[in-house]
């Protein structure tokens, strides 16, 4: 039976969310020419990529293992022990360059685009004119007139156009064929120096620090940035569609001897870690403040993240934040971090899976991103559940740590058929990240 559910309260978005569980529908994709294939599709197949979703328009291998050889989990093993690389040529980079790049930048992002210097990059969200979160991309400045997006999965390279439609800022902003792909686990840093040898000094990029460099004789920039809060870097191939099997075997070549293992992008890493998925944790509805991006949003001020330059958003967000200090709910619902019952969850979830008060009642959330997770022995996962709390000084949540809830999990994942298990709010990450640039161990 497809149940929907209607009882989450939604109310504050033009589109809800769609709640109809519907579980596990096997169907096979169909390839045809309306989807991109990117440079790297036929190098995923021949490593052994059996399935894919699409994402940004191209097709995007999510899972080299099949499950009756471990599934992801073994992958899991590979970034948590070795070093794995990743098809992400669906992180499409649009460019703005031009005279007025970086004002036009700073005019579409929430941070100070002034403060990230020339080969630095950062991680960035771009709002519309009501708040809702279009992207978070990684941002690379290449030079002083250049910048690259690096997206996730939303059309930005069309919004960016269309900002810009009547020409007030002296800029190109096109796509352009540069596909990346991660290098990610405890290797990583070995990897990159046998790839580089001495064009650059591994050890001294800093953390979303640049570097232009040649991999298999091709021109690449590399960054130490990644989606796993594991040590990695990022492999931007220039010329991609031309030199795409150049680069990809000199890292199979390099990754022998470090036990590299080509795999699908680590969810249950970036989940352990925090780190959102666009259009699975969050999209244009939700808000920087509910989904735990309220550090990024610069107000009017002196600070790290003030900026006295308008910018798309800006006097929505600067309401809210502060409608949040006077303790008002501008909105219904608030990202959080839940451990959970159940059996191991070793699998993406086909559903938005339903959340209800620890008393009983009917459904009042909803799970976004679960997994399991192995050094903790349990569960976990981030969710929408009501929101009851303040946010501190970098905007995050602070009052629902420790409310319990219930979780309706599938009946292969609940500890008793038809009954929800047990779940309580706390802190993300749920491990913390490492930053290999400092070696150091850094909390969210």
């Amino acid at each position: 039976m497809i149940k929907h559910v209607t009882s989450v309260d939604q109310s504050d978005r033009r589109v809800p969310y769609n709640l109809r569980q519907s579980g596990p529908t096997p169907v096979q994709m169909l390839i045809s020419t309306r989807v991109r294939k990117s440079p790297y599709w036929h190098l995923s197949m021949k490593a052994g990529c059996w399935r894919a979703t699409i994402y940004n328009r191209v097709y995007h291998p999510r899972g080299y293992v099949k499950p009756e050889d471990g599934g992801a989990m073994v992958e899991y093993e590979a970034i948590m022990n070795h070093v794995t690389m990743w098809n992400v040529a669906v992180e499409r980079q649009i460019m703005v360059k031009g005279p007025d790049a970086e004002a036009f930048v700073d005019y579409v992002i929430t941070r100070d685009a002034t403060k990230i210097s020339p080969m630095r990059a950062r991680y960035v969200i771009l709002c519309n004119s009501m708040g809702g979160v279009l992207n978070d991309p990684i941002l690379l400045r290449i030079s002083k007139d250049e910048f690259w997006f690096s997206l996730s999965d939303s059309d930005i390279g069309l919004y960016l156009q269309g900002v810009n439609h009547d020409k007030k800022f002296n800029v190109v902003i096109d796509e352009i064929d540069v596909c990346p792909v991660q290098i990610q686990g405890p290797k990583a840093h070995a990897l990159m120096k046998d790839l580089v040898g001495n064009q650059v000094d591994i050890d001294n990029i800093p953390f979303y620090g640049l570097a232009e460099v040649k991999v298999g004789g091709r021109n690449c920039v590399i960054s130490q940035t990644g989606f796993s809060g594991a040590a990695g870097f990022e492999i931007y191939l220039r010329d991609a569609t031309v030199h795409a099997e150049d680069m990809w075997n000199a890292v199979l070549e390099a990754g022998k001897k470090h036990s590299l293992m080509v795999i699908a992008p680590a969810h249950h890493r970036r989940i352990q870690a925090g780190i959102l998925s666009w259009g699975q944790d969050m999209d244009n509805q939700h808000n920087p403040f509910q989904c735990n991006l309220g550090y990024q949003v610069s107000l009017s001020g002196k600070g790290e993240w003030s900026k006295s330059t308008n910018y798309v958003g800006k006097d929505v967000l600067e309401k809210m934040k502060e409608e949040l200090k006077s303790g008002k709910k501008p909105y219904k619902l608030q990202l959080v971090g839940m451990i959970l019952g159940g059996k191991p969850i070793e699998e993406y979830a086909p559903d938005f899976w339903l959340i209800s008060p620890a008393d009983g009642g009917d459904p009042c959330g909803y799970i976004t991103s679960p997994w399991y997770h192995p050094e903790q022995k349990r569960n976990i996962a981030m969710g929408y559940v009501p929101f009851e709390g303040t946010l501190n000084a970098n905007g995050f949540p602070t009052g629902n740590f420790g409310q319990k809830f219930k979780v309706h999990l599938p009946d292969e994942y609940s500890d008793e058929t038809g009954k929800p298990v047990d779940a309580e709010v706390v802190p993300v990450p749920f491990t913390e990240s490492f930053n290999p640039n400092t070696r150091e161990v850094v909390k969210g």
